[in-house]
């Protein structure tokens, strides 16, 4: 990954280093013949081998070639910055440019973001990436405004699937008892209760550990992050449900964009643009990738033959939801079309 590389002379870099700091903006910058310079503060939960975290590092070599090398980024993986809610802090004052947020923990701060994880909307990822351009979704992103964050783009880690040390499953009579760590979204919540599981929400970091020492009996979990964070280890039964998808949020700071040039704002939103239907492409291609890999190791997979068997309570989660909110009811109707 390329850092930006100053042009002025040492002790003008100096005097602009204290000046920031002074500020309290820990954004690089400075003013080259070309323009401003900039190096991005990104941060996400994942580890660097995971999608989202390349798509990312697609980001900002767009970013790069779009600005002529004036903007650059670097990248804070797995939660170097602090858990999610200390990122949503730091954007909010301007301390972090970007975030690659889950839709997670989003969905606790805005209740729209709860359409994504209506139970059984999609049979695959290609189905859930097609509703990132939907009005419904756009509207998700502009409500982010009220949070001091401009919201840019949705990509995707692949749908939910279920893994557990002992067994698969092919009804919720085959999740009664379960301890499975779950993301802490209302509406996961409210899915998995309704199940008869036990779910238990807790930062990723815990989970290999959790799993390892019996805290949990299994996770709701995506093939890539599967891969990624090695939870086969100790739990080696996936049944592929796709009972829900799993996007990021990628948002910026409104404080930040607002500083920018209207010419930098523009490639800053091209850049996300192009590198999220990158990531997009990439994702829907490790889905199988990630599959194949996890069977050669040795992972029993099973897939839920009859996923109308939680269909009751897959109405009782989207009837309430859609109620509630005609952002999510919309949503619904695009991914019916």
């Amino acid at each position: 990954m390329k850092r930006f590389k100053a042009i002025a002379a040492a002790s003008v870099l100096s005097t602009a280093v204290l000046a920031l700091s002074a500020c309290g903006e820990d954004t690089a910058s400075n003013e080259t013949d070309g323009g401003e310079t900039r190096t991005f503060k990104i941060s996400h939960v994942t580890q660097e081998s995971h999608v989202w975290h390349q798509t990312a590092l697609k980001f900002g070599e767009e970013l790069e070639a779009l600005s002529d090398g004036r903007m650059n980024v670097d990248i804070y993986p797995a939660s170097q910055l602090g858990q999610e809610k200390d990122m949503v802090q730091q954007l909010e004052t301007g301390s972090l440019d970007f975030g690659f947020l889950t839709n997670g923990y989003m969905s606790t701060r805005q209740d729209s973001l709860n359409a994504w994880f209506m139970p059984f909307t999609f049979k695959n990822l290609e189905e859930a990436a097609a509703l990132r351009k939907s009005a419904a979704a756009k509207q998700m992103l502009e409500e982010l405004s009220s949070q001091g964050l401009l919201g840019l783009d949705f990509a995707f880690a692949g749908n939910r699937h279920i893994l557990l040390k002992d067994g698969h499953v092919q009804s919720p009579d085959d999740l009664k008892g379960k301890k499975v760590r779950i993301i802490g979204s209302p509406a996961i919540q409210e899915f998995w209760e309704k199940t008869g599981a036990g779910p238990t929400a807790m930062p990723l970091p815990e989970v290999y550990t959790s799993l390892q020492t019996g805290v949990i009996d299994g996770i709701d979990i995506d093939l890539d992050a599967l891969a990624t964070e090695k939870y086969y280890e100790n739990a080696e039964n996936l049944t592929l449900t796709n009972h829900m998808t799993f996007p990021t949020v990628i948002v910026m700071s409104q404080q930040v964009y607002d500083s920018l040039s209207p010419e930098d704002q523009k490639i800053v939103k091209e850049a996300i643009s192009k590198a999220v239907d990158w990531g997009v492409e990439e994702a829907i291609a490790r889905e199988q990738k990630n599959l194949e890999e996890l069977k050669k190791i040795g992972v029993k997979v099973e897939e839920l033959k009859d996923p109308s068997s939680f269909e009751a309570i897959t109405k009782e989660v989207t009837d309430k939801y859609s109620s509630q909110s005609e952002v999510i009811k919309s949503f619904l109707e695009e991914a019916k079309k």
